[in-house]
């Protein structure tokens, strides 16, 4: 962990001490997941009694700071947070490890395009800092376990004539950023493609930031791109329901363990 991590969980432990009652397990059976991007990463789908069923062996690392059992909503940047697609992420990689324990590191932010995820970029809309506050996040979170993998769901706020042409650029900037701030170079970072809406056609915007993702594989190393083919959204046109939700976390599950050799 770099400097700057230590840096801020300091000052995190200077500013408030935090009890952890859930008991944890050894760092390396600890494989942590950093959770980032925009709504469709933080969850918007109506929570239903599976999805506040915790498994024994998957954790979140919640608002406060603390390791709790991970159950839906994981996130919190807006008072929509609802299922996401993290739980079942998390579910498939405990089962496919059974010596592991599982720990979600939720940091996405509704709404935020991807220039918000800069450090000291303010974000008006959660009046939040998504990279500062993801890298505080980590701060807390990495020295319990072992970072395993990055989930980045996000575009649709690129989705626009004046920001999509610029976006590949600046997410294979925001991949080497991001595996600087962790130091782990060869970490893998799973990117989810945005809603295929029969309804809601995709704008030439949208299309050339599809591409940037699909694209991702051929021109990053230890990257990958998960389809949303088939999945519907909530009503709104923009959100998966939540067994889309739980599906796109099976599919971001499979990719992950196809990455890692598991599959």
């Amino acid at each position: 962990m770099n400097l700057r991590l230590f840096s801020l969980l300091g000052c995190f432990m200077a500013s408030s001490v935090i009890a952890q009652d859930t008991p944890l397990p050894a760092k390396e059976q600890f494989h942590l997941f950093l959770l980032v991007g925009q709504s469709n990463m933080a969850g918007r789908g109506v929570v239903e009694e599976q999805d506040k069923t915790p498994h024994s062996r998957v954790l979140m690392l919640s608002k406060e700071g603390q390791w709790v059992p991970a159950v839906d909503p994981l996130h919190f940047d807006k008072p929509a947070a609802g299922v996401g697609l993290g739980k079942t992420f998390g579910q498939m990689i405990a089962e496919a490890n059974p010596g592991v324990t599982v720990g979600l590191i939720p940091c996405a932010v509704g709404g935020s395009p991807i220039d918000t995820w800069l450090p000291g970029v303010f974000y008006p809309a959660t009046k939040s800092h998504p990279w500062d506050d993801m890298v505080k996040r980590a701060a807390i979170a990495l020295p319990a376990g072992t970072l395993k993998g990055i989930l980045w769901h996000q575009g649709e706020s690129d989705s626009l004539p004046e920001l999509a042409p610029a976006y590949e650029a600046k997410l294979h900037d925001l991949v080497s950023r991001l595996r600087q701030e962790v130091k782990a170079p060869q970490i893998p970072f799973i990117a989810g493609q945005m809603g295929q809406f029969a309804d809601m056609p995709w704008t030439p915007e949208k299309v050339i930031v599809d591409q940037a993702h699909q694209d991702l594989a051929k021109k990053v190393p230890h990257t990958a791109c998960v389809s949303a083919e088939g999945l519907k959204h909530k009503g709104d046109k923009i959100h998966f329901d939540s067994p889309s939700f739980r599906e796109l976390g099976k599919r971001y599950a499979e990719a992950f363990l196809k990455m890692t050799g598991k599959n």
